[in-house]
């Protein structure tokens, strides 16, 4: 990294951490309060019951001790406002506990707490299949402004998680604790550290730890009649979910490309964790290593961060440094989330025949608005910068730095430098439960041809950064008759651009280059599973192919590829 993204980096750090130190005084004059009720499991309220409220600010250690009256209720005087662990005890009775009750200014937030013992929860594991439950065993509601509020719920295990991919799991009682996913076809073809095209075969495992939390584990493995591939990876998550806490992932890659052919092997290591300073601040932050043998050997340890501050309950600014947005795992579930980590790896690139990782840098400021419980309208600037670009091609070139996938007729290469400064708006809107709608508008930079290049030369030396500007829409939604989930986007470009444009927004607000389609259908199902079809389409009209001279020819260069993946998925 030079001196220039190093100093970059620094400004954008400072700048955070001012705005967290004029926040702070802000911060201190707000205060909330806490009250509820303590109750059994038949409903009956606890007299006597120990409530100990303890903020996990940062910034503070205080705690507070309530007992119950004789109506099982307790409520506290005026608390400063932030994150708190509630810890519930009474003789005869097992300890609860909760993290992360938010406390505001706004309301007074309200608990209902259930206290079970030993013989309690024998009765629920002896509970018998299709005997109704209770959904409030612990419910907890946090009165807030219109804007940012929010109903949570702790449930059991007795309670559906969820599927794969965010596709309900009908109605059925039992908890979605794996799931097998038959699959052809890769969304991004032409790197070799990714999941191939060819047809593959991914396992997914949700293994609870109890009071460590869960580990999602996931695990692949692909076949070609000359190539084949296998892929493993592990999610920690000690907190019980991704937004609530840390996140470790460890994610291992192996490809035999052809029979004779070289080997790739790669390995991530990831730690992302996160923590609130104040009622206001929320600091996110990690790192990843990165290392890759094909043909050479490449390492590299990248770090990120972002600092959000809630400005007011419908404003809130961010700084962010990363390669690619945080996943909390909301969009699609935690499963699919552990699925996808299979797929994480940046693209492989060769320059001057050692193997090198694309490098992109994304710095950020933005602001977001809410429009009332079901909008959002946010407005950033940043500034993209890379050593190693990316550029996906299609041709027979045997140059050294023409890394070609075994597994489809893309290649790989190293676009070179590139750097931009550009702005984005976007606007997201539920129009109802079943249906969502995102519009994105972007100018930022891209490589694209000169076409007045010398030809004889290397290939990055005919490719410039021209600035783009783009639209870009999508509609999520769901049929209610049959369940389908179905999203489609597309986006316009105003000019021809070999590679991305604004990475780091496609990948945050999920749009795509071109028109691109989503389908999830759920399939009737005779064993004690969830099916549904999976299908993933890009780039479906085949738009923004650049034809560009070589010394040997020409070649294709794809800002975006066409790909069709879809298969099988089975949740268990």
């Amino acid at each position: 990294m030079n001196s220039i993204l190093s100093g970059k980096i620094f400004r954008a750090a400072g700048c955070g951490f001012a705005v967290c130190l004029l926040a702070l005084p802000a911060m201190a004059a707000h205060a909330g309060r806490v009250s509820g009720i303590v109750l059994d499991a038949a409903g009956t309220p606890q007299m006597g019951a120990t409530v100990l409220l303890m903020r996990e600010s940062a910034l503070s250690a205080r705690s507070l001790k309530l007992l119950t009256d004789g109506s099982g209720r307790f409520s506290s005087a005026a608390i400063p406002t932030g994150l708190y662990t509630i810890q519930v005890t009474l003789a005869g009775f097992l300890p609860a506990i909760d993290r992360n009750v938010r406390v505001n200014a706004e309301h007074p937030t309200v608990l209902q707490i259930m206290l079970g013992t030993v013989f309690s929860s024998l009765d629920t594991l002896r509970r018998t299949e299709g005997e109704p439950v209770s959904a409030d065993d612990w419910t907890w509601v946090l009165r807030s402004s219109e804007a940012t509020r929010t109903v949570l719920r702790w449930q059991d295990a007795s309670i559906p998680l969820g599927a794969i991919g965010g596709v309900e799991n009908g109605g059925s009682s039992r908890p979605l604790r794996g799931g097998v996913i038959l699959s052809s076809g890769a969304d991004r073809p032409g790197s070799i550290a990714d999941s191939p095209s060819s047809t593959a075969t991914a396992v997914v495992y949700d293994l609870d730890l109890g009071a460590r939390g869960h580990l999602l584990m996931a695990g692949q493995f692909s076949y070609d009649e000359a190539s084949s591939s296998e892929g493993i990876a592990g999610e920690l998550l000690p907190s019980g979910g991704p937004g609530t806490g840390p996140v470790s992932t460890i994610l291992v890659r192996e490809a035999r490309l052809g029979r004779a052919g070289p080997e790739f092997r790669g390995l991530r290591l990831t730690h992302d964790d996160q923590f609130m300073m104040g009622d206001r601040v929320s600091v996110r932050y990690g790192a990843e290593l990165l290392t890759a043998g094909f043909e050479g050997t490449t390492t590299t340890v990248r770090p990120h961060g972002e600092v959000a501050v809630q400005i007011t309950p419908t404003w809130q600014t961010s700084v962010t440094v990363a390669t690619r947005p945080f996943d909390d795992g909301t969009e699609q579930g935690e499963m699919q989330m552990a699925a996808n980590a299979l797929d994480a790896f940046p693209i492989l690139l060769l320059h001057r025949g050692d193997p090198v990782f694309e490098d992109d840098l994304h710095e950020e400021l933005a602001v977001q608005h809410n429009l009332g419980s079901r909008a959002d309208v946010a407005a950033a600037v940043f500034h993209d910068s890379s050593n190693q670009t990316a550029v996906i091609g299609r041709g027979d070139q045997g140059g050294p730095d023409f890394l070609q996938d075994s597994f489809s007729p893309a290649f790989a290469y190293d676009g070179g430098s590139s750097s931009s400064t550009g702005a984005r708006v976007a606007y997201r809107e539920k129009l109802s439960d079943d249906i969502s709608t995102t519009f994105v508008y972007a100018y930022a930079g891209a490589l694209a041809p000169v076409s007045t290049a010398d030809v004889s030369g290397p290939l990055r030396n005919r490719l410039t950064t021209r600035y783009r500007q783009s639209v870009a829409g999508r509609v999520s939604a769901k049929i209610a008759y049959t369940h389908t989930n179905l999203s489609a986007g597309y986006q316009w470009l105003n000019g021809p651009a070999v590679s991305l444009q604004d990475a780091y927004g496609e990948s945050l607000y999920h749009v795509k280059p071109y028109l691109s389609m989503q389908i999830r259908q759920p399939l009737p199902s005779a064993f004690p599973c969830h099916m549904e079809v999976q299908a993933d389409i890009g780039n479906l009209l085949a738009q923004g192919y650049v034809q560009v001279a070589t010394r040997d020819g020409y070649v294709v260069l794809v800002p975006s590829y066409r790909y069709i993946r879809g298969g099988l998925s089975l949740q268990f």
